[in-house]
């Protein structure tokens, strides 16, 4: 959060550090002018590379079509892998050239498009997307009414505010949740989650979404309906046991018969990040964590050096029975809020007072200096705690901090001391500081007897809410413009959880479509007045939205062309007899392949198949072939094509190398730990 005291310090301080400002070296400047044609050639080479690539591909391809395709595939990588242009708008491109294709089949050597242009845009309306758009609408909605936020706080409650401790808490329960809905649901339910821890510890929402989104898609795989490969595998199964005699039909799955396999991969999964996060996990400019340290400008401009801590107050300390004001003059320190009991936490206006007495058992908040916070504690035998605990959720970020008013010449305080109004108590501020032609005054230095005058400054620590209010106060001028404005709903609880208990009964026990079922809850939200319409519309990642419907016509090109199949079959025909477990690898890889340029879905319909002929000519169990490349197909990291991948792009800032960096470990490690689990089980 960046604050400005005033237009003319600011200009000042503008115009100083522009005189500091050194020019820019001729070498620098040299530097920086041939950065971009270095950037440029590497992508030029690259492109040549993919390019002759593709050329040599369609010497093999079995016709025009086919070649066409992988043509297409391999452009696609290409951006993707080298960033040419933002994700959604390769994908948009990509997606637009298939169209054209219909227009140019003659130039191309094709008798049609390779597309359908009356099913070009099918992926907007399809049944994926429109999901996507309803979970992101229920996340917020639950959101609105403050839920995610408690959520959040008894996470860190628990966690604490170190990776180690959250990502397990975080990825682990994310990963229970989307073994019983789908992995993009869970993924979005819990990802204002992610933003409020992020909001608190100061830990960048990068650090922390990639973990979750991964153990979303590893969660898919611990019961039979935790994906939609799986929830379609014994239909798949059913339909090839048609044509099968009666001694190799096979058996379909019950729920939780993948289970051991999937506990595992989480459990790896969750190991993998907290063991390696530190090397492959990115720090994103754009990570939605903490605003910028607000101290840290207090400390630059005032020369206030405060921290934040909790106190534990035990019984026999001789501050028992001492008011506020007492220790609070004594020691220079600020107690900006105080505890009785859990349920019981003072502060903001009407809440605390110089005159509230200290008990054995409270928990205070005091703003200090350090030197100043450890003599205070080290005189009367006081307790510091190293993290928030108690105050978690009144203290976050997102709802209080450290603000600057400006006393105007038309105020009713001219004249009367902090004091004398009884700031704390009436107005629900704690003046920390006060600035007065060009001094700055801190705590134990009697600033709140000091009478104010026109035109001083008060650092003061509020609650957001208050900080709003004071906005239409004419005794105040706020400085503080950027802070969040947020407008919870908690009186709304009741509706939004009514309404996505409603979309998860329907997900879970029946039959209806996911997107029909998850839009019921979103609407509920909004009609109930859980959320505005405009919010519905902002709550969604449009930047997803056209990522993932503008690469579904791809896949169903790679599908029907044939290409999917082509590959398949050269694989597979490479690898001649080799023991069952590397034909289940090979098989596992085809589909890991697949899921990353096409719908898990058509991977797993195309590969099914497959598989079964496979293991009966192989002599294995062609259930269990069945089975890897359903569970295969979620082992979809490397790329953002993943609707949970997507979905999570935006709001931690990825890149493309980020997945590739981190999702290439991880894709091993799944490939290596499933069919381990598959041999040892079956």
């Amino acid at each position: 959060m960046c604050v400005f005291a005033n237009t003319r310090r600011f200009l000042t301080k503008f115009r100083n550090a522009r005189k500091l400002l050194p020019t820019s070296p001729p070498q620098e400047a040299a530097l920086e002018s041939s950065t971009p044609s270095r950037f440029i050639n590497s992508k030029t080479i690259a492109g040549v590379i993919f390019f002759i690539a593709a050329l040599l591909m369609a010497t093999v391809t079995p016709n025009v079509e086919v070649a066409w395709v992988m043509g297409f595939l391999f452009f696609t990588i290409y951006l993707f892998a080298f960033e040419v242009v933002d994700v959604d708008v390769a994908a948009v491109t990509v997606m637009v050239l298939l169209g054209l294709s219909s227009l140019l089949a003659p130039i191309m050597g094709l008798k049609a498009g390779l597309v359908d242009t009356q099913k070009l845009f099918v992926g907007f309306s399809s049944n994926a997307v429109i999901s996507i758009i309803a979970v992101m609408i229920i996340g917020a909605g639950l959101d609105k009414t403050g839920l995610m936020s408690k959520v959040a706080g008894f996470i860190l409650k628990v966690g604490g505010t170190t990776e180690t401790r959250i990502i397990p808490i975080i990825s682990g329960t994310v990963g229970i949740i989307s073994s019983f809905m789908q992995n993009v649901g869970a993924a979005a339910l819990f990802l204002p989650v992610v933003s409020r821890i992020s909001a608190r510890t100061g830990l960048p929402m990068s650090r922390l979404l990639m973990p979750m989104g991964f153990c979303a898609i590893l969660g898919g795989t611990v019961t039979m309906v935790g994906s939609s490969p799986l929830i379609l595998l014994n239909d798949l199964m059913l339909t090839s046991n048609a044509a099968l005699p009666p001694e190799q039909q096979m058996k379909t799955w019950s729920l939780f018969s993948v289970t051991p396999v999937g506990l595992v991969l989480v459990s790896v999964g969750i190991l993998y990040f907290i063991i390696a996060g530190r090397f492959v996990l990115p720090v994103t400019k754009t990570s939605g964590g903490a605003p910028d340290n607000v101290m840290d400008y207090f400390r630059r401009i005032y020369g206030l050096d405060y921290v934040l801590n909790e106190v534990v107050v035990p019984s026999g300390s001789s501050v028992i029975g001492k008011t506020l004001d007492e220790v609070e003059h004594d020691y220079g320190v600020r107690v900006i809020a105080a505890s009785r009991s859990a349920n019981e936490v003072l502060i903001g206006p009407n809440a605390l007072d110089r005159d509230t007495q200290i008990q054995a058992g409270f928990v205070l908040g005091v703003l200090a200096n350090q030197d100043k916070l450890s003599n205070f504690a080290e005189k009367y035998n006081l307790n510091v705690r190293k993290d928030l605990e108690t105050f978690t959720e009144s203290l976050a970020p997102t709802k209080v901090g450290i603000a600057e008013l400006v006393i105007p010449p038309g105020s009713t305080l001219i004249g009367k001391s902090a004091r004398d109004v009884w700031m704390r108590k009436t107005y629900g501020v704690s003046m920390v500081g006060l600035h007065r032609q060009g001094a700055t005054l801190g705590e134990g230095e009697g600033i709140r007897a000091m009478p104010l005058a026109a035109g001083d400054t008060l650092v003061v620590h509020t609650a957001w809410d208050v900080l709003s209010r004071l906005e239409k106060d004419r005794n105040f001028v706020v400085v503080t413009t950027e802070y969040p404005h947020e407008e919870l709903r908690p009186q709304k609880v009741t509706w939004a959880l009514t309404f996505f208990g409603i979309a998860l009964f329907m997900v879970l026990f029946t039959d209806l479509r996911l997107s029909v079922a998850l839009l019921t809850g979103a609407m509920g939200m909004v009609l109930s007045g859980v959320l505005k319409i405009e919010e519905a519309y902002e709550a969604v990642s449009w930047k997803t939205v056209f990522l993932l419907a503008s690469l579904i016509p791809l896949g169903a090109a790679v599908e029907n062309s044939g290409a999917a199949a082509w590959i398949a079959q050269q694989v597979l025909a490479a690898l001649g007899t080799p023991p069952a477990w590397v034909l289940q690898t090979a098989l596992a890889i085809l589909a890991t392949f697949f899921t990353l340029v096409m719908s898990n879905v058509g991977a797993t319909v195309l590969l099914v198949p497959l598989a079964v002929n496979i293991a009966i000519a192989a002599g294995a169990n062609p259930a269990v072939f069945a089975l890897t490349v359903a569970i295969a197909t979620s082992n979809s990291f490397l790329i953002p094509t993943h609707q949970v991948n997507a979905l999570i792009m935006g709001p931690a800032g990825y890149r493309v190398p980020d997945f590739i960096r981190a999702g290439s470990v991880m894709t091993i490690l799944f490939l290596v730990v499933m069919i381990f689990m598959m041999n040892l089980i079956f």
